[in-house]
């Protein structure tokens, strides 16, 4: 098969490669990650006025109209920057569920924003007891008057600290882990009742843990069916997973590239390091791993937009641990080629490194869709 970007999905990833470059060195990423917001609202302006925030979104709302390939794109050449704006929360996650989730009146009232970069939004699916199922939900939203009273608590909420619109899952049915009983809700940060707790994340971002207690929203907050957001949650889990492994191809070829450089460069016993022959094999398993992520980001890309099916939940779960195990062999290998160096602060490859290790982490690691594959395969 040809995997070859067409003339205008290349354009695409050569316009996001030369503002990388141009506007996100590794100092300036972290002078970024210091700031109160956690990353540049500069870049995000520039990402904006290129119309890139609008890419995955249709053309009636000011989009590209673009799909899983033009993401992974545009993902990819993030995650080459370790960019640490959120994209993926933002427009790829909160944009996705709410165009698929909400009505007429919601999406016009804010996909242009998000589209536009003017708008950002965070998603709060997580909870401190769910281990990855985002089924477990005790958040809970109970009916009051004309709309609902929202309690409960979510975690590591990335972006949640700065977001304009936060995105969170209730239950207003059923036990918890049931699929069926589970409600969207839009809601403004400064309402009354929300409480966020912001940290720094170990790959250099910040996240929040969001609390709610006694959160009287409207009926308008609510975002599509009440009790039934679970397969919509899902469905844009999968376009996200689909974006995490794009990212993280960007991210390992750059671990790569600055491995064998290190290996060029460093010198033992009067000889490159790279002369070993130890090192050489250690260094096409590593180039052996990123090709083969590289192979199932394609992959997870060419499914994120098609139809919900259980062959498309195992191909986006078989990526996410091919992605999972890859990251980390490279990331272990990598560091145990530059030695001590490899673990300080101030050398990029660290950072690369602990970013590999977050995205496996994110929407469940190797092991978790291990075990979902598994169980799809016995379905199927």
């Amino acid at each position: 098969m040809d995997f070859r970007l067409n003339e205008e999905q290349q354009m695409l990833q050569d316009t996001v490669a030369r503002l990388v470059r141009g506007e996100y060195s590794f100092e300036k990423r972290l002078e970024f990650s210091e700031t109160e917001a956690g990353f540049s609202e500069a870049f995000w302006g520039q990402l904006s006025e290129l119309g890139l925030t609008a890419v995955p979104f249709s053309e009636e709302l000011g989009g590209f109209g673009g799909g899983g390939v033009e993401v992974q794109s545009v993902m990819t050449e993030l995650g080459r920057g370790l960019c640490l704006e959120p994209y993926l929360q933002s427009v790829i996650l909160g944009g996705g569920l709410i165009a698929q989730a909400g009505n007429d009146s919601q999406q016009e009232q804010w996909l242009g924003g998000i589209a536009s970069g003017e708008l950002k939004a965070a998603v709060a699916l997580q909870e401190p007891q769910s281990f990855y199922d985002l089924n477990d939900v005790a958040t809970h939203a109970e009916k009051s008057g004309d709309g609902f009273v929202l309690n409960g608590r979510k975690a590591v909420v990335i972006a949640g600290h700065c977001a304009d619109l936060i995105l969170v899952s209730a239950r207003t049915s059923g036990d918890t882990r049931d699929a069926d009983g589970i409600s969207l809700f839009a809601l403004s940060p400064d309402t009354a009742g929300v409480e966020r707790r912001t940290y720094p994340t170990i790959d250099g971002s910040k996240g929040c843990d969001i609390t709610l207690n006694n959160v009287q929203v409207g009926a308008d907050a609510l975002l599509g069916e009440e009790g039934k957001a679970a397969d919509v949650i899902e469905y844009q889990s999968g376009r996200a997973i689909a974006a995490l492994c794009a990212e993280a191809v960007g991210v390992m070829e750059v671990a790569n590239e600055l491995t064998l450089d290190y290996l060029k460069q460093r010198k033992q016993f009067g000889v490159p390091i790279g002369k070993f022959q130890v090192l050489q094999h250690r260094m096409v398993d590593m180039m052996s791993e990123l090709e083969q992520a590289r192979s199932m980001a394609i992959l997870a890309a060419s499914v994120a937009d098609i139809e919900q099916s259980d062959e498309r939940r195992r191909i986006l779960s078989a990526a996410k641990n091919v992605i999972g195990r890859s990251g980390q062999f490279i990331s272990e290998n990598g560091i145990q080629s530059h030695g001590g160096i490899g673990m300080t602060w101030e050398y990029n490859f660290a950072h690369y490194a602990k970013r590999l290790i977050t995205i496996n982490h994110q929407l469940g690691d190797d092991d978790f869709h291990l075990e979902r594959y598994a169980n799809l395969l016995q379905v199927g």
